[in-house]
């Protein structure tokens, strides 16, 4: 399993974010545990259609030195796709 980071560019609240997904959920959740990250800081379903985190710049700087793979915008957004939930159902 792998854990993906694309640049932090989205301006909001004075900090640089990105987003930060994975190949399952289970993953996700450990990763940003690892990371120190909130469950209640979790995006998806049925809010959005893709399981993430939105995390800081800091915070990616963080996750790739922990493994995470860096991404450009069309890699992310491939990964996007391809672990979005159709009707909201959690793969695992």
């Amino acid at each position: 399993m792998a854990v993906y980071v694309d640049a932090a560019i989205w301006k909001w609240a004075g900090h640089l974010w990105c987003h930060l997904l994975a190949d399952n959920t289970d993953e996700l959740h450990r990763f940003a545990a690892e990371l120190g990250i909130k469950r209640s800081s979790y995006q998806g379903p049925p809010k959005t259609s893709a399981p993430h985190y939105d995390i800081t710049g800091f915070e990616r700087d963080r996750a790739v030195r922990l493994g995470a793979i860096e991404c450009s915008r069309e890699q992310i957004v491939a990964i996007f796709r391809r672990v979005r939930v159709p009707n909201g159902k959690s793969k695992r």
